[in-house]
């Protein structure tokens, strides 16, 4: 039988605004310690990142005035830590905003994106479709939605609803228009939290083998 994952340090929820309890209670439903990550200190002390839907515009504006821009870049970009994103977390990751062009990004994600592809918050809906690697149906939420419209051709197409891109993997990353967190099912958030479990190991390992080095005698 296999024992379920708990990470030595907690899961970071991105808390400018948005989503922030439902991913808390998928996580704790999990049996995942949270915290909600306001400063960029915070990002030192979680094993991966949740980045929940909301509003991008006022996300992008509330991060910038906490100087957390750079240090996100650092730990996603260059230490490789895992993040889920989904709705106006992959427009707040992508390299640029067809529909707005004017509106900063953070340029992590190299693909870009069209925001309210599938119009409005009355036009939102519910339906199933197929996800990479899941043997059945995801029962998705869709609200004010983006879809990727170009993406480096090394990126992992996971989902697309109608021909339209709505969940891509790049490295450490993953990225999903829809709403998992609202579903009742947590494949997703699973999914997310084996690359959680592949990071935190990669981690202790270069601390275990830093410190066998420190204890090798020099010739």
């Amino acid at each position: 039988m296999s024992t379920r994952f708990i990470p030595e340090k907690p899961v970071g929820i991105l808390a400018m605004q948005g989503a922030i309890e439902e991913h808390e209670a998928v996580m704790h439903a999990l049996g995942v310690q949270t915290i909600r990550v306001k400063r960029p200190e915070q990002l030192e002390k979680i094993s991966g990142l949740l980045m929940p839907g909301g509003e991008s515009t006022a996300m992008i504006k509330l991060l910038k005035f906490m100087d957390m821009i750079e240090p996100m870049r650092y730990w996603l970009l260059e230490k490789k830590m895992p993040v889920l994103a989904t709705c106006a977390g992959v427009i707040l990751l992508s390299s640029g905003i067809d529909n707005y062009p004017d509106q900063p990004t953070l340029n992590i994600l190299d693909a870009t994106v069209q925001r309210n592809a599938f119009g409005r918050q009355i036009d939102s809906f519910e339906e199933p479709f197929s996800i990479e690697g899941f043997d059945e149906a995801f029962n998705a939420v869709f609200i004010r939605a983006p879809i990727i419209t170009k993406m480096n051709a090394e990126m992992e197409i996971l989902a697309r609803h109608k021909d339209q891109i709505v969940m891509v993997r790049q490295d450490n990353i993953l990225a999903c228009s829809f709403h998992p967190e609202l579903t009742g099912d947590f494949r997703v958030h699973k999914l997310f939290m084996k690359r959680v479990e592949a990071w935190e190991n990669s981690q202790n390992s270069k601390v275990q083998s830093c410190s066998d080095s420190k204890l090798t005698p020099s010739l």
